[in-house]
């Protein structure tokens, strides 16, 4: 007899294959993200867990010569936002609301930390030895205060990374105060998404009295983007713009790395994944410039300023010292200077018109950039190349009197009219103003008496009594001792001075090279240009009797743990084409400017060191304000640059210091004294130093 089966078994049978085929649902989608899509899940889930940051390399350090710091790094915080680690809604999409809130969190600790205005800045002179500068009663110049991002432009902001580059960080806030740091710090829990970041930033210890050597830095300029990025480098980057900073960038930057790490929720760093690779800091440069003497000569240039009025009112100069024996700096000051600390969180506007609009260019550096007319230290090069073409001797005697009267004039006949002396051309001594000439002497103590009729007449000589020089000649050696030609010298921005010939004068002014264009050419004034630098290394060569080496700042390079990377060996351009006996002439001369009676640079004196150098005083044109004519004095004279070189100790010298003042006036009276303090602090700093061992 057939039997129904109980309800129960069919709806354990529908209950089964309900089981099997959720079962194989299931399976299939396990299968299908385990297989099919849990590569890409996997790297979502890396993605929202693991991070790539770059970890910036420290910059190197720059050390004076005696191991004073002169730049450095120092930790700056900035707060950033991951607009992906923002809050999000149950549907993973921003909540707008709870992003609303943590920007209206982040920005009140902000404003609240925000300074309050400060008065409009202008540069003051650099009166502290470190670099630091003494406000006067009117202004003061500031650093940039931290800076933040408006509310408005942080949601805006992040709204377009969220199209496509919402783990970018975006930078809201830089350079805050260490206490708004720890408050933001402190609110972490209510401010997901935001984190603060340590970069560093430079420091200039000595600021303004290195300024111009070390430079400043600041972001990749727009136009040479695309090359430093070739080189690895990011768009917010900061690159040595000036100064050692930029030319050794390279040296300096080290090498950054990347690490990734993993993140909480909230987006913060929980761990560093696998074998991190280091940074490598950059290498340091040890220079050999002295701070200690840098500062004498900036004080000492700057007590000139301070003390010099009216027609001769002063505020521009330079004062470099050199060892000649290898062409190491040891000073390069041009006043006036500027804090280069004012560039590293970003120059504020009020502080860069002032720099910018200043007449006196303080961002400029004179000392390798200034084109001026070297006046009578120019003599030494010119009686260098007297000696050495036998146009004179040491013997030879020349001068104002042969025509009777001795009077500090000579009068050149014209070449085209040489009958008619009323056509003929005064070229003057500088004694004429006194109401006397120097009468006839020796190359050495027209030297020593800077005896410009002496040159007129060995530069250009004159017609049927004397064959000078000329021009081609005296441009050759001229180039032959450093002048119309860049030094070489580790710095952006040197240029090459100018000497002048018969070519340039017919290209420039259509019109031809005259006996009167040698004769003051021949007194370093017309149309001859140098730059201080220049003068220095020429200065140099007749004291180290014939050897022109590159000018260097930097003495060697090293690593983070003080190992030499990179020597700078002494670099020789050339040796002087003079006989040592003839540069032993010129060093006579030199030495007689200092220690005979008649000497126009008798002021020097360095107790038990014997010292030789050249005074100088160059007349340029310059133009009044008012009206546009030539400016002169009450008494009809043209402003005058005070020019001043020296070496020391005579014998086997290891220093020479130029010292350069524009519109000073008399290089005895001004730019000597300047010198004679940097000389005394050299050597006294050296009996000091031999004492102590």
């Amino acid at each position: 007899m057939h039997q129904n089966k109980h309800p129960s078994s069919h709806r354990l049978i529908l209950l089964q294959t309900f089981i099997a085929l959720a079962a194989v649902v299931l399976i299939g989608r396990l299968w299908q993200l385990q297989m099919v899509t849990g590569e890409q899940f996997r790297l979502l889930s890396d993605r929202n867990r693991l991070r790539e940051v770059d970890v910036a390399a420290p910059r190197g350090v720059i050390y004076d010569s005696r191991g004073e710091i002169l730049a450095r790094n120092r930790p700056s915080f900035s707060v950033i936002i991951i607009p992906a680690d923002l809050p999000k809604d149950t549907f993973g999409q921003l909540d707008e609301a709870a992003e609303a809130n943590v920007l209206d969190r982040l920005a009140a600790i902000l404003t609240r930390a925000a300074p309050g205005p400060t008065p409009t800045a202008e540069p003051t002179p650099t009166s502290a030895k470190d670099g630091s500068a003494e406000p006067d009663d009117t202004f003061v110049i500031r650093q940039r205060d931290p800076w933040f991002m408006p509310r408005a432009e942080m949601e805006t902001q992040i709204s377009q990374a969220l199209l496509g580059s919402a783990y970018r960080p975006i930078i809201v806030a830089r350079h805050i105060k260490e206490a708004t740091a720890f408050l933001i710090a402190e609110d972490a829990v209510n401010l997901p998404g935001v984190q603060l970041a340590l970069e560093p930033i430079r420091d200039y210890p000595t600021g303004a009295l290195t300024a111009h050597i070390i430079g400043h830095m600041g972001h990749v300029p727009e136009e040479q983007l695309q090359k430093y990025q070739q080189l690895g480098y990011q768009i917010n980057d900061q690159v040595g713009l000036t100064g050692l900073e930029a030319t050794f960038e390279s040296s300096l930057r080290g090498q950054p790395s990347r690490q990734t790490i993993e993140v909480d929720v909230h987006g913060r760093r929980v761990r560093t994944i696998g074998q991190a690779e280091p940074a490598i800091p950059g290498h340091n440069l040890v220079l050999n410039i002295d701070t200690n003497l840098q500062w004498v000569a900036t004080q000492a240039l700057q007590e000139v300023f301070d003390n010099s009025s009216g027609f001769s009112k002063a505020s521009q100069g330079v004062v470099i010292a050199m060892n000649p024996r290898n062409g190491k700096v040891l000073t390069l000051v041009s006043l006036p200077s500027y804090d280069n600390n004012l560039f590293t969180k970003g120059i504020t506007t009020e502080a860069w018109q002032v720099l910018s609009t200043d007449p006196d260019l303080p961002m400029f550096d004179r000392a390798i950039g200034g084109q001026y007319p070297p006046g009578s230290v120019y003599k030494v090069v010119v009686a260098a190349a007297g000696l050495q073409e036998s146009v004179i001797s040491a013997r030879t005697l020349l001068g104002d009197g042969f025509d009777g009267r001795n009077d500090g004039i000579i009068w050149l006949p014209n070449q085209y009219f040489p009958w008619d002396p009323s056509l003929a051309q005064p070229f003057y001594s500088w004694t004429h103003k006194y109401g006397y000439g120097h009468g006839f002497h020796g190359v050495k103590n027209a030297l020593a008496v800077s005896d410009d009729i002496f040159f007129y007449l060995l530069g250009g000589g004159y017609p049927d009594r004397y064959r000078g020089l000329g021009s081609r000649l005296i441009g050759e050696y001229s180039r032959a001792f450093g002048l119309g030609a860049i030094t070489g010298i580790e710095l952006l921005g040197e240029v090459r001075g100018l000497v002048p010939d018969s070519r340039w004068k017919r290209l420039n002014y259509a019109e031809n090279w005259l006996t009167g264009d040698t004769y003051n050419i021949s007194i370093g004034q017309g149309y001859i240009l140098t730059t201080p630098l220049q003068l220095t290394n020429a200065v140099a060569a007749v004291a180290n009797r014939g050897y022109l080496w590159k000018p260097q700042l930097v003495d060697i390079i090293t690593d983070d743990q003080g190992n030499v990377v990179r020597p700078f060996e002494p670099v020789l351009l050339r040796e002087i084409p003079v006989d040592v006996t003839n540069l032993d002439i010129v060093r006579e001369g030199m030495y007689g400017a200092i220690n005979w009676p008649q000497g126009t640079g008798t002021s020097v004196r360095v107790p038990g060191v014997p010292v030789a150098g050249k005074t100088g005083t160059a007349e340029y044109y310059r133009d009044d304000d008012k009206d546009g004519k030539e400016d002169r004095s009450e008494k009809g004279h043209l402003p005058t640059h005070a020019w001043f070189s020296a070496f020391a100790p005579y014998v086997d010298p290891e220093i020479v210091v130029t010292v350069f003042v524009a519109n000073g006036g008399e290089g005895s009276a001004v730019a000597a004294p300047v010198a004679n303090q940097v000389l005394n602090a050299y050597f006294a700093d050296k009996a000091a130093t031999q004492a102590g061992r």
